[in-house]
């Protein structure tokens, strides 16, 4: 049996952008995706605090050090540049590996910014 927990987190991140014409996905600055784990084309949750939508997608490389959260595709409906999100990724894990796991999640300030981590 697997549980499924939380891996990867970007908190308080602001859409900088978005591009209702991509084929789907969304963009995050290099930097921002390795700090916490994730890798292209994994699979994310997404939640809009500034309007309660979530929505899952897969992740695509943006510039290193930009800043760039970019909704694409059908995303670009779920939230306007300068909405704050929380990006979420998750992994299957035996009871007894999850028991001790701890999650790499950053805080994001103003420019996408990281100004608290924790599992790092």
């Amino acid at each position: 049996m697997h549980v499924y927990l939380l891996k990867s987190k970007i908190h308080r991140a602001a859409v900088t952008s978005s591009s209702l014409n991509y084929e789907g996905s969304m963009t995050i600055a290099g930097d921002l995706m390795e700090k916490v784990g994730l890798i292209p084309y994994e699979k994310i949750l997404c939640s809009n605090l500034a309007n309660g939508n979530r929505f899952e997608t897969y992740v695509i490389a943006g510039e290193r050090g930009s800043g760039a959260i970019v909704l694409n595709g059908a995303t670009a409906h779920l939230g306007k540049v300068g909405d704050l999100i929380t990006i979420m990724g998750y992994a299957a894990m035996e009871p007894e590996e999850a028991r001790e796991w701890r999650p790499k999640v950053i805080v994001l300030g103003p420019g996408n910014q990281i100004i608290n981590e924790r599992g790092i």
